[in-house]
């Protein structure tokens, strides 16, 4: 049995780990809401109107039944994803690995083409060059003495202002909510959202995303089932805030879109911002889209480097070192593709096929004494799991025409 769960039934949060906790929240909240999501959310809002909503409420039912169910399984085991994978079936747990870690460079490719579009909007400077200014940036976070305590001090700064000023946009384009509201349920016709969920779901809870801040928690010596009410409040802050976030953008576009607006192709959610708020409202997305980029820069790094760690001592001893090739590499091959747009959404849609493998692996080791101990997992969230994983099984199936059609198109 893992030594965690003979420890004393009392939480070994104290005041000291407030920052910590509040940073694990929006490490995965900014990891989630990233310039992918705001491209996707933009690109698809523009194509299917008010029918988007369905898939926006089908993302945050699965983000409901994917987060719960890691962030509980990896505290009460004390083990990081990969570790549980590996209990679950001998070399599951590598084979996920390699999926996160190639997964998560082709995300930050994207997360850092995202810098490149915000920079490009602020200052004038090329998209590339956007690019190398944000790579380097992220970089400079983790040569700091204390990478942890920065890292964490920039999502949560980063993220509140991007909130705040969605939420400021969504409120000026006057949006048809009830319209949204009734589509959510009764879309117009829900095989053409198939693409637009997965992309979705990878873009806010596949490949590393769901395990941002799990791992996090981890890092910091977060453990065992007597810390389970603080990890609940923090996943559940987590979705909310992406929940939250998300809706607050989708009804921002619509709000343009209804209008009769046409976006810009090639940055379409800064042309939102624009039409709401003039040119001082592209300045202002600007560095939306920017923070977006360098905080999800920051967790993609972190996190889908965290799952080598097992691997071998030197991937442990050298992890700060790791994770800054991991940043210069995704901007060095960003450098050389281009293609930022595309590239946003196309990473959302292959990150979102790596969830099913990595949540079902998770449900398995819930039930599991030898992972979990005598910790009972909620039948509910058993249920959310599973649904999750259906629905990303079936649309990842029928998105794979669709990626393909992205790239050649």
């Amino acid at each position: 049995m893992n030594s965690n769960h003979l420890q004393p039934d009392k939480p070994i949060i104290t005041k000291g780990h407030k920052r910590l906790i509040w940073g694990a929240i929006f490490l995965m909240a900014t990891s989630s809401i990233g310039p992918a999501f705001l491209t996707q959310t933009t690109v698809f809002t523009e194509e299917f109107a008010a029918n988007f909503a369905f898939a926006i409420l089908a993302s945050v039912i699965i983000d409901i039944g994917a987060q719960l169910n890691i962030w509980r399984i990896l505290v009460v085991s004390g083990k990081r994803g990969q570790d549980v994978a590996n209990l679950v079936l001998p070399g599951l747990g590598s084979v996920i690995a390699i999926l996160i870690v190639i997964g998560g460079l082709a995300f930050n490719i994207g997360n850092v083409a995202g810098g490149g579009l915000g920079l490009n909007v602020l200052f004038g400077v090329s998209t590339t060059t956007g690019a190398i200014i944000t790579g380097i940036l992220a970089v400079i976070i983790f040569l700091l003495k204390d990478a942890g305590k920065a890292m964490d001090i920039v999502a949560l700064t980063l993220g509140s202002i991007m909130l705040i000023m969605v939420g400021y946009v969504m409120l000026t384009t006057n949006p048809p909510v009830a319209e949204a509201m009734v589509k959510s349920v009764f879309p117009d016709d829900y095989k053409s959202l198939v693409l637009p969920v997965i992309t979705l779901v990878g873009g806010t809870v596949g490949g590393y995303i769901t395990f941002a801040g799990g791992h996090r928690l981890l890092d910091a010596g977060v453990n065992g089932k007597e810390n389970l009410p603080v990890v609940n409040r923090a996943a559940n802050y987590g979705i909310l805030t992406t929940g939250v976030m998300r809706i607050f953008l989708f009804l921002a576009v619509l709000g343009v879109v209804a209008a009769g607006y046409k976006l810009d192709a090639s940055n379409p959610p800064a042309s939102v911002f624009q039409i709401a708020l003039g040119d001082v409202g592209y300045k202002i997305f600007g560095l939306v889209l920017w923070s977006a980029a360098l905080t999800s820069v920051v967790g993609s790094a972190y996190t889908s480097v965290s799952f080598l760690r097992s691997f071998h001592q030197n991937f442990e001893k050298y992890n700060k070192y790791i994770i800054i090739g991991f940043i210069l590499f995704s901007t060095i091959v960003f450098a050389v593709v281009g293609k930022p747009v595309t590239i946003l959404v196309i990473v959302g849609s292959l990150n979102g096929l790596i969830l099913p493998l990595t949540l079902g692996s998770i449900l398995i080791a819930s039930r599991k004494k030898e992972i979990v101990g005598d910790y009972h997992h909620p039948t509910w969230m058993i249920v959310f799991g599973i649904i999750a994983v259906i629905i990303t099984l079936i649309a990842g199936w029928f998105s794979l025409e669709g990626i393909a059609e992205l790239w050649t198109g």
